[in-house]
């Protein structure tokens, strides 16, 4: 019950702030072909009643070999874009009816066993996509294969504002009344740029997917400069590249975060948007993890982080109104919200030195390397300050600060407005740095 707990007051930030967010969720037509689709139905349901605005983009990938197969055609791509003869439309029109009914079937049933069982959702699908033929490019005729020329976002907004769900379907219509096939990642990342949309999720096909960040390299957070050298680096899949792109090119167009998400991982897609840390690879322009100044509206949070250290007497104890008075010399590590880590910067300016003290991260971190941020921070700050010598007190960290350059000290080699303040009961080691030149900012 305990671990229920804190997953439900850990999770309910994320519920108060998705409500009323739009959400392009991309999924392909393996995902709509696994037995466990109807669980992913169920996830999305679940979005969908806590308040989000949700389009669903659908690949039909399956669907359509088969279809294609049995008449005894086959889809080609030229430059990586396919190359859809008038002779495999009518497999295409096939194969996408036929997913669109399995997934207007499985958001039918709402959430079985619960007080929503029955209370299926409305699923809007239509000619929201208009397209233009690709056309005849390095002398391949693509026929049927088409771009997106725009999209009917009045139209869109209308239903989402009504609580339906918009599945958007890899076809579009042009002007003449002709279709188009259209690359599914390319319909996704179109829409959440054009809807203004919150969020850009994928989720992954892959086996390598199947035990997420397990075991893996799978990399938690990336601006879109690195995910584009990631995905353009040599042994990068091909079949992950488009979705990648998508992300790249939404997150440059004005979408705050895009996910990739490992789909075969039971329950990834609410871990990813219900979880601090997720269980994906998110991308987004924006920093993820911040570095400020502290703020007395961050007391709170101060106080339930240090307070385990300070019981086990490895921080001196500091009350509320101790930490509203310092304040000022706090800076916070903060993800989504919460405070994941904290470091004071305490000046004497006359004599040139300054104390690092109250050096704390949430036990759930400390792997991540954010106290060794935070320490560099505090030492770039105390050289724009002026002040050339740090030192700090400690009972239990001894090595974790030599192995960041500090070295043993004496009580005398305190300023003497600190020496006048030692706790001879606590019996703190003291240790010290020289800094000789500007710190470069680091991050193991």
């Amino acid at each position: 019950m305990d671990h229920f707990v804190k997953w439900f007051r850990n999770s309910t930030p994320y519920i108060n702030a998705h409500r009323g967010k739009t959400f392009v969720v991309c999924i392909s037509g393996e995902a709509v072909a696994a037995p466990g689709f109807q669980d992913l139905a169920q996830d999305l349901t679940l979005l969908t009643s806590l308040g989000v605005r949700l389009v669903l983009v659908h690949g039909v990938g399956p669907q359509l070999a088969q279809r294609l197969a049995g008449a005894a055609l086959e889809l080609t791509h030229h430059e990586h874009i396919p190359v859809l003869p008038a002779a495999a439309l009518p497999a295409l029109k096939t194969a996408i009816g036929a997913t669109r009914l399995d997934i207007e079937a499985a958001f039918s049933s709402g959430l079985p066993q619960t007080p929503m069982d029955g209370a299926g959702l409305r699923v809007v699908a239509g000619n929201f996509v208009i397209a233009r033929p690709v056309g005849v490019r390095g002398g391949v005729d693509h026929h049927h294969s088409g771009e997106i020329r725009r999209l009917e976002t009045v139209a869109i907004r209308q239903m989402l504002q009504q609580e339906a769900v918009v599945l958007l379907s890899p076809i579009g219509y042009s002007t003449t009344g002709e279709a188009f096939f259209l690359q599914t990642e390319a319909v996704a990342t179109h829409a959440a740029i054009a809807l203004g949309a919150d969020k850009l999720i994928f989720l992954e096909e892959g086996e390598e997917e199947a035990d997420a960040r397990a075991g893996s390299n799978r990399p938690d957070q990336l601006d879109p400069g690195q995910a584009e050298r990631l995905a353009g680096a040599a042994g990068f899949p091909p079949a992950r590249r488009a979705a990648w792109m998508g992300c790249i090119q939404a997150g440059r167009g004005g979408v705050p975060r895009a996910h990739l998400i490992p789909r075969r991982r039971e329950g990834a897609l609410l871990q990813e948007l219900f979880t601090r840390d997720g269980i994906g690879t998110l991308i987004t322009a924006g920093k993820y993890d911040v570095v400020r100044e502290a703020t007395v509206e961050d007391i709170g949070g101060l106080l339930a982080l240090i307070a385990p250290l300070e019981a086990r007497g490895i921080l001196v104890h500091r009350s509320r109104e101790q930490l509203e008075l310092e304040i000022g010399n706090f800076v916070v590590m903060q993800r989504d919200q919460a405070i994941l880590a904290c470091a004071a910067l305490y000046g004497f300016a006359d004599e040139d030195a300054g104390e690092i003290a109250c050096v704390a991260v949430d036990p759930d971190y400390r792997e991540l390397g954010l106290g060794h941020e935070l320490l560099a921070h505090l030492e770039q700050r105390a050289w724009t300050r002026g002040l050339r010598r740090l030192f700090v007190l400690t009972t239990q960290t001894a090595h974790w600060f030599i192995e960041h350059g500090y070295r043993p000290a004496r009580i005398e080699d305190l300023p003497v407005a600190r020496q006048a303040l030692y706790n001879y009961k606590r019996n703190s080691k003291v240790f010290l740095k020289t800094l000789e030149a500007a710190p470069a900012t680091r991050r193991p």
